[in-house]
């Protein structure tokens, strides 16, 4: 669920990841700082030779001028150039640990947290999300440093003159780096988050037009899909388009008060020289400091805008960072071995639907165990609880007699092999998509595996053999060869628990009778828990069970 957090709460929790390149971001600090004050003081110096040439009372000659100024252009150049590479390192770096550690979190909240959720949104978090947060990291947190230094040191520097004009400039600073953005950012509103998170849904709209695109030339309905992209993408470039005329109203708006300011400075300085508090230094030298300084307090005016839509991306992206997981991982308890398992009065719901009501059943080691019912009365439900994929509302879920909640969850995951309805294969080789179950698997290995998932004959008679690539979702083969591909993995991954769902669902009769022969010559030392709606599959079950006798109140499986 998407939080509604404030700009400066996002703006806190961004700059906490900072914390690794602290060193890296006090650097780009001081070259931004010392690289303003140099290009400022270009200008002031110029200020100086005026009153050289004027012939009025001035410490600095013509030629230390002269050579200051050099000095200054090549500090500036070199520290400019210096402090864009240190903050875009900053940046790009942090990038990469947001990713890694995006990618942990979403490890931790699959699957409870992530089933049903929309992938094309999550996609857009990842990658354009992600990739926005570079103008904040490069382009904001040391800049705003920057500021904050620079106008306390120019106001020192003008209020040297007249304390007045120091107040004045102070003024200046605050409205045009402080004030300004913020109005622009109220102005704003919620614009940054309703961008985004209609680019993520047009993102998601996408990936679904293009996996449904076969079914859409089928029927017709192309035409009618592409205007509702057209629309979509409309209504989003409008978005954007408001965004930007708020952004070009903020820079109008920036460079008129800051010109007001400048004939203030004038004007009162010029005030302060008739009634004889300050000299005629004290007129010029404010002015022109005033003038050529507001570059860092323009920087952070200019965000004031786009920082929305920055905040927005930021605040999905700590949508899932901060996301509490439903399962924890487990670690640090003693290691087991697969001893059997149970289920002790477990109850379990998705929302206020009830799927298993106190359920009880126990799977003796050695044996294979059937569970058949009708189409959403809890069977992969039941499997999903023993794989701690979520957590057990009431009752227990145990193995080798030790509740799952309290087993190393690498532990619990190599005593157990689970083959889902649907097979999920990357867009690699046959052989690389098998060896998810074991890396370092021999070729041997995967193929005694696919032997016994019947499914070598089909493989060898590919092009490439084990090296075949799949396509995306691997699309390129049946629904039949995926499921059996699946069952290699769970053979190669040789756990001593097999949970295995509908895994004949999408074979004929040929196959499925290869299948459930090869499991029942391979059972020796392994316990199935077999889930299936075909009378056909339970043939090799010593005990079979019907679900619908388990969702009632003290419903047993015995």
């Amino acid at each position: 669920m998407m939080k509604k957090r404030s700009g400066f709460h996002v703006m806190l929790s961004l700059i906490g990841l900072v914390k690794p390149l602290t060193g890296f971001m006090l650097l780009a600090v001081f070259m931004g700082l010392i690289g303003h004050l140099s290009a400022t003081f270009i200008t002031v110096l110029g200020g100086y030779a005026v009153l050289e040439l004027l012939e009025i009372d001035e410490p600095f000659s013509l030629t230390a001028i002269f050579f200051s100024v050099v000095i200054f252009a090549l500090v500036r150049g070199l520290l400019r150039y210096a402090e864009q590479a240190c903050n875009h390192y900053i940046a790009f770096k942090l990038l990469a640990l947001i990713r890694d550690k995006v990618f942990a979190a979403l490890r931790k909240l699959c699957p409870a947290k992530l089933e049903g959720r929309d992938k094309g949104d999550l996609i857009s978090v990842i990658t354009s999300d992600i990739e926005l947060l570079e103008v904040f990291y490069a382009h904001t947190i040391s800049p705003a440093a920057i500021a904050f230094l620079y106008t306390i040191l120019m106001c020192l520097f003008i209020g040297s003159f007249h304390w007045g004009l120091g107040v004045l400039a102070l003024a200046a600073y605050l409205f045009v780096g402080i004030i300004i953005p913020l109005i622009t950012s109220r102005l704003s509103g919620d614009n940054g988050m309703r961008f985004r998170t209609k680019s993520g849904a047009l993102s998601s709209f996408v990936l679904d037009s293009l996996r449904g695109l076969s079914e859409m030339l089928q029927y017709g309905q192309g035409e009618k899909r592409l205007m509702e992209m057209n629309a979509r993408t409309d209504a989003l470039a409008q978005d954007e388009e408001r965004m930007k005329g708020i952004a070009g109203r903020n820079m109008a708006v920036t460079n008129t008060v800051i010109l007001v300011f400048d004939l203030f400075m004038l004007s009162a300085s010029a005030w302060l020289y008739q009634s004889g508090s300050v000299e005629f230094a004290g007129v010029l030298i404010p002015t022109i400091a005033l003038m050529s300084s507001f570059g860092p307090c323009v920087a952070l005016a200019n965000l004031g805008s786009t920082l929305q839509n920055t905040f927005a991306a930021g605040n999905r992206v700590l949508d899932i960072l901060e996301e509490t997981p439903v399962v924890k991982e487990v670690t640090e308890k003693p290691e087991l071995s697969f001893s059997g398992a149970a289920a002790e009065r477990v109850t379990f719901s998705y929302g206020m639907e009830t799927i298993l009501d106190e359920v009880s059943l126990k799977i003796p080691e050695g044996t294979v165990v059937g569970i058949s019912g009708r189409s959403g009365s809890g069977k992969s439900t039941l499997l999903k609880l023993f794989m701690r994929f979520w957590e057990v509302q009431k009752g227990s879920v145990s193995i080798s007699g030790t509740d799952v909640g309290e087993i190393n969850t690498a532990n619990l995951r190599d005593m157990e092999s689970f083959v889902t309805q649907e097979t999920h294969l990357f867009h690699d080789s046959i052989k690389n998509n098998l060896r998810i179950a074991k890396p370092d698997a021999a070729d041997a290995e995967i193929e005694a595996a696919c032997r016994k998932a019947s499914v070598h004959e089909f493989i060898m008679s590919l092009p490439q053999g084990y090296d075949t690539a799949v396509g995306e979702l691997g699309d390129t083969l049946s629904g039949g060869e995926r499921q059996r591909l699946g069952l290699a993995r769970a053979f190669l991954h040789d756990a001593p628990f097999l949970l295995l769902d509908e895994p004949t669902s999408n074979l004929d009769s040929l196959n499925e009778a290869v299948i459930l022969k090869s499991l029942n010559e391979e059972r020796e030392g392994k316990t199935v828990v077999l889930v299936s709606h075909r009378q056909s599959t339970m043939r090799i079950a010593d005990i079979v069970y019907s679900v619908e006798s388990l969702s009632k109140t003290g419903g047993r499986m015995s």
